[in-house]
């Protein structure tokens, strides 16, 4: 038995200095309880081996058993996962930091659970310590996962090195798990979040079109697109658009909202968007219209390659160029060329997505 150190927070303003001796107690191989917005949890490094296998004899847990890890930054995640589906992004965007473990596929060997906390005491003990924290629940395996501390100390008094006191967690449910490593996903378990939580982002399509400026080409796309998805009833399509060099805030070219206009589309309140590497990766199916916006695509995410076409591939147009060119400063008479070859491709994508 040791001395657990055990000191009481305010929530909503945590005195930093305890945190900090958390995170210090946690670098130097310690174990800590500490709140998240579901359970309590025992933290600890999970790259330090003995404090590894004292979290195992305390949760009395075997260990081909595998904690789940607490980050505090999303891009920790390529750190320990890799071919990372484009719904896992998805999610993430929803629910992180929140209530949601993923299951994806370990860089290492079998699987890894990964899990941003919505609860400042957490998410800064992880920052302030700069490690990567296993963190399971602050009970004796088999037992009722703690939601005030007064559950979560009663069996852990004298194991564990610090112990914060913030009173009951927000959920007082357990994380939801979601299996990602299979296809299709699984839930693993309902807590926090419900099922139909889950499905209702994981079940939709997001497609994504890219061009230069984002102010003509994928616009015109991403309007028709979404006409075509309406007209004909279906839902469950998140439709979007974006440029590799856009600049942030301006509207749509003249040429291209009068032809829209035609069309019975109004994009007035289109607004300009820079490509992101978030983009691509939560991004289904992605549709460009040249070359160089494929290499900019790739060189943000090298894995989308698989999910990436021009869109001309699906037009029926064929002089001898993949490459739908940019109508920027050109003629309406360009434009409106440029438009039917679009046309073209989307109304053949939307019958096959």
């Amino acid at each position: 038995m040791i001395d657990t150190k055990i000191v009481k927070v305010d929530p909503s303003l945590p005195e930093e200095a305890h945190l900090l001796e958390a995170a210090k107690v946690l670098s130097a191989g310690g174990l800590v309880i500490i709140p998240t917005e579901t359970v309590y949890g025992i933290a600890a490094d999970m790259n330090n081996p003995k404090a590894m296998d004292r979290l195992y004899q305390i949760k009395k847990r075997p260990k081909d058993k595998p904690f789940t890890v607490h980050i505090a930054d999303r891009a920790q995640v390529f750190d320990f996962a890799s071919d990372i589906p484009p719904v896992a992004f998805k999610l993430m965007d929803k629910f992180w930091p929140g209530p949601l473990t993923l299951l994806l596929q370990s860089n290492r060997a079998g699987k890894v659970g990964l899990r941003i906390p919505d609860n400042d005491i957490a998410l800064k003990v992880i920052s302030l310590s700069r490690l990567a924290l296993a963190c399971p629940s602050a009970n004796i395996s088999g037992q009722p996962a703690p939601i005030n501390f007064q559950e979560a100390i009663k069996d852990m008094d004298g194991l564990v090195d610090f112990a914060i006191d913030a009173g009951q967690t927000k959920f007082k449910f357990e994380s939801t798990i979601v299996d990602l490593s299979v296809l299709p996903l699984r839930i693993v378990r309902v807590g926090a979040l419900s099922s139909q939580d889950i499905e209702s982002v994981a079940s939709k399509k997001h497609i994504l079109f890219v061009c230069t400026g984002n102010s003509c080409r994928s616009v015109m796309a991403e309007a028709y697109l979404k006409k075509v998805l309406q007209k004909s009833g279906r839902a469950g399509i998140v439709v979007g658009s974006a440029g590799i060099i856009a600049p942030s805030g301006q509207g749509a070219s003249e040429e291209t909202r009068q032809i829209l206009k035609n069309e019975g589309i109004d994009v007035n309140a289109h607004r300009c968007r820079r490509l992101t590497q978030e983009l691509v990766r939560s991004s289904d199916l992605i549709l460009v219209m040249e070359n160089i916006h494929q290499s900019k695509v790739l060189e943000l995410a090298p894995e989308a390659g698989n999910r990436l076409f021009l869109l001309k591939e699906f037009a029926k147009i064929n002089d001898g160029s993949l490459n739908i060119l940019d109508p920027m400063g050109n003629s309406l008479e360009f434009y409106e060329d440029v438009f039917v070859t679009i046309k073209e491709a989307v109304e053949r994508i939307a019958k096959i997505i």
